[in-house]
């Protein structure tokens, strides 16, 4: 078997069982730089570079002048004809990218995620009170993917009852390369088609009647960033897959992670006050719900004694950076006192550092506070099934049972 059988990492099959941390850690060790050959046919044909070490990520990620969103997209795939039409806020670079960011940021001030607490705690309570009383349930589909489809749908102003249309259309989009969402891009596309004029029909009600939402806020921008028909879709669009994917997947990680380490379960039940903020951020540096993001380099940029040629591909690995034996010791121990935790999973800085991080973390914080109050303990039921990808750390299933606390 070669070197690049032994580091694969391309592949989607590579990830269906568990994700490769013994892949990561040679990468980090014996290429930081590395030159991947194409595993899968929508990938560059000549292959990419892969940054692993959590250092050279954090700083080219933050170096966008030198790492490109824009040039290519954020997404490690070759052909983008999409690019051509519009582009979401990910595949851009500043200056652009700063003008979309100022506009949507207004829907993520600390004032208005406060203003929400109140009403997910009330939402969430019902949610864990309704499956913990079934003899056993699916964790993901129950609990996980309930309070980011119900913040997502108040946020952008989308009647609650159509919360699971967003489920099905975001499964579709990003869950294509498993078999259970989807199978072919053509039924991707037919997702992305739905949700567009989902969203062109939301932006004529409010066009009638404003409200206090995103919809509202990006229909009332003026001047340099008013929106197009189709950068206000891509909005949507990214907006509605990434306030659902990745919340219900670190929610779905963590009581994961705790089933694997129940130690860790008692500990923050013994004192949530005192663990339940460090168990966050040792779920989004476990889970890492995002693993990768593409670049591409602007000009011949040296580093760890390679030349990454003007114009190549370049994967930002966080998932192998939140895994780094030089900054986090013991890394696939789960523990919820690790400090500090300077993990990656909201990118890492710079211009693209996740928009939505202060609703994740109000979300992750009453789900498991409510969680530790109604739960004694968790009976895993079957083994948790993965979804097939190499960008999205996704669980599909996880069947659990809900021992009440007496």
């Amino acid at each position: 078997m070669t070197f690049a059988d032994e580091v694969n990492i391309g592949s989607h099959d590579v990830f269906v069982n568990s994700v490769p941390h013994d892949r990561f850690a040679r990468l980090r060790r014996e290429a930081p730089v590395y030159l991947h050959p194409q595993s899968e046919i929508d990938q560059p044909a000549d292959g990419y570079w892969v940054i692993s070490r959590h250092a050279d990520v954090v700083k080219a990620n933050r170096q966008w002048e030198n790492f490109s969103s824009g040039l290519k997209g954020a997404i490690m795939v070759e052909d983008r004809p999409d690019l051509e039409m519009a582009r979401m806020i990910i595949d851009l670079d500043p200056p652009e990218q700063t003008r979309l960011r100022t506009l949507v940021s207004r829907g993520f001030t600390p004032k208005v995620i406060r203003s929400m607490e109140g009403h997910y705690r009330e939402v969430t309570r019902t949610i864990v009170a309704e499956a913990v009383a079934k003899d056993s349930f699916d964790f993901v589909t129950e609990i996980a993917a309930e309070l980011p489809l119900v913040a997502i749908a108040e946020l952008l102003g989308l009647p609650i009852e159509d919360r699971h249309k967003v489920f099905t259309w975001s499964n579709t989009m990003i869950g294509n390369s498993d078999p259970e969402y989807a199978g072919t891009p053509d039924m991707a596309q037919a997702a992305m088609g739905e949700l567009y004029m989902y969203a062109n029909e939301l932006a004529a009600a409010r066009k009638i009647e404003p409200r206090q939402d995103i919809i509202t806020v990006l229909l009332s921008a003026e001047g340099d960033q008013q929106l197009s028909e189709h950068e206000f879709d891509l909005f949507v669009l990214l907006l509605a897959v990434a306030g659902n994917e990745t919340t219900r997947n670190a929610l779905a990680h963590g009581l994961n992670a705790f089933l694997q380490f129940p130690d860790q379960w008692a500990k923050a039940k013994s004192d949530p006050g005192k663990y339940l903020d460090g168990a966050i951020e040792e779920i989004l540096r476990f889970a890492t719900p995002v693993m990768q993001f593409r670049r591409t380099a602007t000009h011949d940029i040296e580093m760890h004694g390679v030349t990454i040629k003007e114009g190549d591909a370049v994967m930002l690995n966080y998932m192998a950076a939140n895994y780094d034996e030089t900054v986090f010791e013991n890394p696939l121990e789960f523990d919820i006192t690790r400090s500090p935790n300077p993990h990656v999973a909201f990118g890492g800085g710079g211009p693209h550092h996740c928009l939505g991080v202060s609703l994740a973390r109000l979300e992750m914080r009453i789900l498991f506070e409510e969680l530790l109050v109604q739960v004694d303990h968790f009976e895993q039921v079957a083994p948790a099934e993965r979804l097939r990808s190499n960008f999205i750390n996704g669980i599909k299933h996880l069947q659990v049972r809900a021992i009440p606390v007496a």
